[in-house]
């Protein structure tokens, strides 16, 4: 059996650079920048430039665009292909097409996963993009737009036809948003689609190493994505890997250990984010490093509510002293 590799899902104000290099060095075989906004980076918003920044130790990376705007996307794309000259750093291996994101500030414009009730426009963006740039283009996308809507039996192959160079399926439609279980047997039929050669990655609860494992064997993919599960849970790329290639499952990461990861990315958020934005972006992934612990509440809380870089260290020491023996519950982040 082949390398099965497993790919850090795009998270808005999640996959950050410290956040990356972290999954990187735990097993993720690739990496995605956070959404970058078509119409920003073609007005030069600082910020959203900023976004692109990747690093030579993040590689192979992907920087993710989203949009509706035909014109627009192209350009982007395009900024997208020159990242390394306009951000920095390393630039982009792959520019990947944001035909998947939900929420209704993007999908209710059209963008995102909106692209779903506007399949021919979607593929010829996907078109124009790919002819627009050097790099490989990727698409991510869902199964439709709800129910009655499920296309992307057909959507794959047409994008396929148009020259992407791998597809990822999220096993929802729009309307479902994250509710519900993923319906991974659409994935299964467009893998298993004898017109498909390009490689196929799933996308959807994918939370533990044996869910990944079913996932390649049970369905063929060429590749599985893990998103929400790897937030404040950075080694679950170490235990997927594990077990992949092993066959045998990994303990429950110690509280100690988990002190220490919480401490390198802290020290990486202050490196390229600085004292004041460093502090305030690690909050939301300090909030969930120690979810199972009992009594954590009150620590929980001055973790996340400090803005002093050296209390934090003080109070992730008191985490490991007080709690160091133990390893926490197991917690899914998609339980109730």
């Amino acid at each position: 059996m082949g390398f099965r590799p497993v790919v850090l899902a795009p998270m808005e104000d999640v996959t950050d650079v410290s956040f990356r290099i972290l999954c990187r060095e735990a097993g993720a075989a690739m990496v995605t920048t956070e959404f970058v906004s078509s119409d920003g980076l073609i007005r030069d918003a600082a910020k959203t430039i900023a976004k692109m920044k990747t690093l030579p130790e993040e590689s192979p990376v992907a920087i993710q665009i989203y949009g509706s705007i035909p014109e627009a996307m192209v350009d982007a794309a395009r900024m997208a292909d020159r990242a390394q000259e306009l951000a920095g750093g390393h630039g982009a291996d792959v520019i990947d097409l944001n035909f998947g994101c939900p929420v209704s500030k993007i999908a209710g414009r059209g963008a995102g996963s909106g692209m779903m009730r506007e399949p021919d426009k979607m593929v010829a963006i996907t078109k124009a993009v790919v002819e627009a740039v050097g790099k490989p283009v990727t698409v991510k996308t869902r199964l439709g737009w709800d129910d009655s809507s499920k296309i992307i039996v057909e959507l794959a192959e047409r994008l396929q036809d148009v020259g992407i160079s791998a597809l990822t399926i999220h096993g929802r439609t729009r309307c479902q948003m994250y509710k519900g279980d993923a319906d991974w047997t659409l994935i299964g039929e467009v893998k298993n689609n004898p017109r498909m050669h390009i490689p196929i990655i799933g996308n959807g609860d994918i939370d533990s190493a044996f869910k990944a494992r079913e996932a390649f064997d049970r369905y063929g993919v060429d590749g599985i994505m893990v998103g929400r599960a790897s937030f404040g849970h950075p080694w679950i790329f170490t235990e997927i890997r594990h077990l992949l290639d092993t066959g045998e499952e990994l303990p429950p990461m110690s509280v100690r250990d988990r002190v220490t990861l919480a401490k390198r990315h802290f020290a990486l958020s202050l490196q390229y984010k600085g004292p004041v934005t460093g502090v305030f972006e690690m909050r939301r992934h300090l909030s969930c490093y120690f979810k199972g612990l009992r009594d954590f509440k009150e620590t929980r809380i001055k973790l996340v509510t400090s803005k002093d870089p050296e209390e934090i260290l003080r109070t992730l020491d008191y985490v490991a002293a007080r709690w160091g023996g133990e390893a926490p519950e197991a917690v899914s982040v998609y339980d109730k």
